[in-house]
């Protein structure tokens, strides 16, 4: 690394020199080869999983998976319904694996707990003015302080995009700090709402900033904004947390959510992380796939590996 490059680490840490250092950090990032990330992302997307290893893939998806229901006609049985297909996936088969965490709105938060009760799935809850990002800091942190108080394990904070757009960086990193700082010991992901992002420049600023702030994962989208978690803005997030960690020492995890639906999806994603960051974020601690209607499908195709049919897309509960 150039002696720049680390006066501008030093800066973003404490950020001493205000929206200015932060500006002046973010935008001395290598830009994104526009045409070299959609290469290598479509190039990747080619490799073929052989049986053995597709149904490991799999398994290993299925343990990645933030079961998630943010509609505001949720109700208190449909997210304890969410929480037994979180627990045992398919009833009928024991071996399925668990998924990772069970992602509701903050009023959900107690639901969910008492539901999973032992099983050890996180519970995630979104705040801070999920899906637009626009309040009052008060309001946001009050909503993340009152998910946490409810028993998340997780918050899933959204940015101001608005701020980030208008070259503000000093308040979405200090909205993330505050926010990081509610949180106590719960993990906060930041969703950069990458689809909102223009470019994939801002994807990586977003990543750095978000990372340098304190997240503790940097996740995609809502999934309320179209495009969400592209192959693309994938690679970029995960070439930062892999850069991240190689200048800092800190593992960073990657949640791509939104648009994520069928197994094939589910594996180009592990292919991504393992030929990107590598193995070390092939993990449910480092790497989740936001997504409500994939696990299904990922049921679906590990009961024709095992049995050789199809079951019927009626067979498995629809969350």
């Amino acid at each position: 690394m150039s002696d720049a490059w680390e006066v501008s680490t030093e800066t973003l840490t404490d950020a001493p020199g205000g929206n200015a250092g932060l500006r002046a950090f973010l935008h001395g990032l290598p830009g994104v080869d526009q045409v070299g990330a959609e290469e290598r992302a479509a190039r990747l997307a080619t490799r073929s999983i052989k049986t053995t290893a597709k149904a490991e893939a799999i398994d290993l998806a299925i343990s990645m998976v933030d079961l998630t229901t943010l509609e505001g006609a949720d109700t208190p049985g449909k997210v304890r319904a969410l929480c037994a297909k979180a627990m045992h996936p398919d009833p009928a088969d024991p071996s399925v694996p668990k998924v990772a965490a069970v992602c509701v709105y903050s009023d959900m938060v107690a639901v969910a707990v008492g539901a999973l009760g032992a099983s050890g799935i996180g519970v995630a809850s979104v705040a801070t003015a999920f899906p637009s990002g626009r309040a009052p800091l008060e309001a946001k942190l009050a909503d993340t302080r009152a998910a946490v108080a409810a028993g998340a394990t997780e918050i899933d904070m959204v940015i101001d995009r608005g701020a980030f757009l208008s070259g503000d960086y000093l308040k979405v990193y200090e909205e993330i700090v505050e926010t990081k700082r509610a949180c106590g010991g719960a993990h906060l992901k930041v969703i950069l709402e990458t689809g909102e992002l223009v470019t994939y420049d801002n994807v990586r600023r977003a990543s750095w900033l978000a990372m340098r702030a304190g997240a503790d994962f940097i996740k995609t989208s809502t999934g309320k904004v179209s495009p969400a978690a592209t192959p693309p803005v994938t690679l970029i997030m995960l070439e930062a947390v892999r850069d991240f960690r190689a200048e800092t020492g800190r593992q960073v995890g990657v949640k791509p959510a939104g648009g994520i639906r069928t197994t094939k999806d589910a594996i180009k994603n592990l292919v991504l992380v393992n030929e990107t960051a590598g193995p070390d974020w092939l993990t449910p601690a480092w790497f989740r796939l936001g997504a409500s209607s994939l696990l299904n499908d990922l049921l679906m195709q590990r009961q024709k590996l095992t049995t050789g049919v199809y079951a019927g897309p009626d067979y498995f509960t629809l969350d």
